[in-house]
């Protein structure tokens, strides 16, 4: 059974204010304001370099802001991992080699402030058929589960998660999903940065897009597509494809021909698809559809490039 405690439904669970990193001359992040909320499953997203290590190493009291304040809780960040609050799972760094994962986990819940029961972690991280395997014995994706059950060893208010799902396979990413919409759903707070944008489409109740260390969007997957602005249309033509008439239809942001297929991105569906039949062109198994979160993902941040 999963340990639950009472959690808070109103304090803020993180609040960046205004806060800002450098590196020598380059600045990862750059006056980003924002803040979570009990409960909540958020998806950190960007282009690389866009901010979100550093954004994620600012929350977990890794680095400092040069200016701005990060809190957790109401604390500081180095104050609500001391107590227990948060638990992370980040790419860098490597796992103990040469012990078992029971070995491994058993560890890390003595030294958690509010441990949670060994067999627990190992059931809830989906890794209790590998506890007597050595560490170093595990395949990429095996070891992304030890990392997820070190960084649940504690009842944690916040898990943060980097890029939580590389290396493993369908069966094994939807088993992880669920866990943490049931971790949701007891209240915690779940931040996930990852490059898996079905997943983000899925799975967030809210996604964030960095660029240039700054927020670029903020809302619910339907509002970042709505937001990029742009629709989809697809159909397909029989006889030959004048391309250059095609690309030259109004309101475009993109257009492909592959054989017969036409697909297209328009800010404006309705006018070009009104322009597609002035061209004389009788267009079959015509489609009209809003962007996935990838599409809309690109266009935003295509948006912004200067």
């Amino acid at each position: 059974m999963t340990t639950t405690t009472e959690r808070p439904t109103t304090t803020d669970v993180v609040r960046f204010e205004n806060v800002t990193k450098s590196y020598g001359t380059v600045r990862a992040v750059d006056g980003l304001t924002l803040t979570l909320h009990p409960g909540e499953t958020v998806a950190l997203l960007g282009p690389n370099g866009a901010g979100k290590s550093s954004t994620l190493d600012l929350l977990l009291g890794l680095r400092t802001p040069d200016t701005g304040t990060v809190s957790l809780f109401g604390d500081t960040p180095r104050r609500a991992v001391e107590t227990g609050r948060v638990g992370a799972m980040l790419q860098s760094g490597g796992l103990m080699e040469e012990v078992s994962v029971r070995e491994l986990v058993t560890l890390a819940c003595a030294l958690h402030p509010r441990p949670r029961p060994v067999d627990e972690v190992l059931d809830l991280a989906g890794v209790t058929a590998l506890a007597g395997r050595a560490v170093n014995k595990l395949s990429g994706g095996q070891e992304q589960r030890v990392r997820f059950a070190l960084a649940t060893a504690g009842d944690n208010d916040l898990i943060v998660l980097d890029e939580p799902t590389t290396g493993m396979d369908v069966t094994a990413r939807n088993a992880f999903w669920a866990t943490m919409r049931e971790q949701a759903d007891q209240g915690r707070t779940v931040l996930f940065a990852t490059h898996y944008l079905e997943e983000a489409d899925a799975i967030a109740d809210r996604v964030i897009v960095l660029r240039g260390g700054r927020l670029l969007a903020d809302g619910t997957a339907a509002e970042i597509k709505a937001r990029a602005g742009a629709r989809r249309i697809s159909f397909d033509l029989d006889g030959p494809v004048d391309e250059a008439a095609l690309r030259a239809l109004p309101h475009l942001t993109t257009a492909s021909v592959h054989g017969g297929t036409v697909r297209l991105q328009s800010r404006d569906a309705d006018a070009t698809v009104h322009a597609v039949y002035g061209l004389g062109l009788y267009p079959k198994n015509l489609e009209v559809a809003g962007l996935g979160l990838e599409q809309a993902f690109v266009a935003l941040t295509e948006a912004q490039e200067v």
